[in-house]
């Protein structure tokens, strides 16, 4: 408990006083607050439109994490396809540079067409931003297999793939896990750009706030995707301390 406590405490000061600091300056004049509005009026809009906030939570959590997941499971199995030959790599990995290239809210509007306005086309945006990270973290870690552990297990009459699944694989876990982090935040703000043109959602939610020169609510529902954001990273640094604990030098006391 005391740990856990010490390993918070550093990151709460900081917002500690720049929240203390935000009130002070708007109430003080210093900044107006139609552009900034006092963290205390953001508290009080979570509170009294907590019921359509929650709701809206809801929606964008389900939006974004079905997203994630299929871009977890389509990044390694990409990942893992593209590494296994030099010219899949060369005909097929600038297809998926492709999803890191392109804006998404340029092909937003082809989501909309394509998959209608809802929930599948939230997920289908934050798939799309969020594979990429998967794919290249999970290629980069098996092509980094240290080459005398390669030579060993070929000595031994490994066969490729038991290679691949009791080597490679287990051996980019640590960048598997870097690219489901990064993969994470990403899938949160596809989630929210697909809400914008799709609706429902927190990113429907500061849309219609926006038009209604309402900051204080948008400033409330974008803390709300930033704290499903960070559940989201945390879950992941939970599932890498449960894979990598015993044997990964990044856990080490």
């Amino acid at each position: 408990m005391r740990k856990t406590f010490s390993n918070f405490l550093p990151a709460a000061i900081p917002f500690v006083v720049v929240t203390l600091a935000v009130e002070w300056l708007v109430r003080a004049g210093w900044i107006k607050a139609f552009l900034v509005p006092p963290p205390s009026a953001v508290l009080e809009t979570m509170l009294r439109d907590w019921p359509e906030l929650f709701a809206a939570l809801a929606k964008t959590s389900v939006g974004a994490l079905t997203g994630f997941a299929l871009s977890a499971v389509g990044g390694i199995a990409i990942g893992v396809f593209l590494s296994s030959s030099k010219t899949i790599q060369r005909a097929f990995y600038p297809y998926a540079v492709f999803f890191q290239t392109v804006p998404i809210i340029a092909i937003a509007p082809l989501l909309v067409i394509w998959f209608g306005y809802g929930l599948r086309t939230v997920i289908a945006s934050a798939f799309v931003v969020s594979i990429f990270p998967v794919i290249a973290n999970t290629l980069s870690g098996i092509l980094a297999t240290d080459p005398a552990l390669r030579d060993l297990f070929r000595l031994y009459g490994a066969s490729p793939s038991a290679t691949l699944w009791k080597l490679r694989f287990p051996g980019a876990l640590p960048q598997i896990l870097t690219g489901l982090r990064i993969a994470g935040g990403l899938a949160v703000i596809g989630a929210i750009v697909g809400e914008f043109i799709g609706g429902q959602g927190l990113g429907s939610v500061v849309d219609v706030a926006r038009t209604q020169q309402r900051t204080d609510k948008v400033f409330a529902a974008v803390l709300l995707a930033s704290v499903l954001g960070l559940a989201l990273f945390g879950f992941i640094n939970l599932l890498s301390r449960l894979l990598l604990r015993r044997w990964h030098a990044s856990f080490s006391d």
